[in-house]
């Protein structure tokens, strides 16, 4: 499973309560016409991530997808059909946006029941398997565990998902806290 992740902000003077609910509209309209390998879309409001330029609220979309092939039918979908006047609305509002590609490692894809975001790097001399033998389901439960791909995105290689602080606090990193606007299937 892979996840398009999606940053955006908008423009100073954008009504939040509007941005928001235009954004909402736009993800309800992808959802009741999925393309071909996208699996649902999830929307966080964030606070705090250091790799963002923004002022006030933030919102992180992610969008799974069965694969990389996926990718295409997706990037399309969005922006063409009944999906190209509700995106268009949100595009027109944001202040800008900036994205990456992640692959599900460990967990599951569902994010609905996650409050908490950990951003950060495999430790140096650490082995990827004692690396990923660390974070396990079993050692850090209600966990799932997303590897950036092939360097995109500008933010660390790894984001652990929470269910709540606790499992988030046995890692080190840049920690966001998710509030969930949106999640679809």
């Amino acid at each position: 499973m892979l996840a398009y992740v999606f940053w955006h902000w908008p423009q100073p003077g954008v009504d939040r309560a509007a941005y928001e609910a235009n954004l909402l509209t736009f993800h309800k309209t992808l959802t009741t016409h999925k393309p071909p390998g996208f699996l649902s879309s999830t929307v966080f409001s964030i606070e705090a991530a250091n790799w963002l330029e923004a002022t006030g609220p933030v919102f992180e979309d992610w969008y799974l997808m069965e694969n990389s092939a996926a990718m295409d039918r997706l990037n399309d979908g969005a922006v063409t059909g009944v999906c190209e006047q509700p995106h268009n609305v949100v595009a027109k509002e944001a202040a800008g946006g900036t994205a990456g590609l992640y692959r599900l490692r460990q967990g599951t894809g569902n994010l609905s029941n996650k409050r908490v975001a950990v951003w950060f790097s495999k430790p140096a001399g650490v082995s990827y398997k004692d690396f990923f033998a660390q974070l396990s389901e079993e050692n850090l439960p209600g966990t799932s565990l997303w590897q950036r791909q092939m360097t995109l995105g500008p933010t660390t290689e790894f984001c652990m998902l929470s269910e709540n602080e606790e499992a988030a606090s046995r890692v080190a990193g840049q920690r966001v806290s998710l509030a969930p606007i949106w999640s679809g299937s």
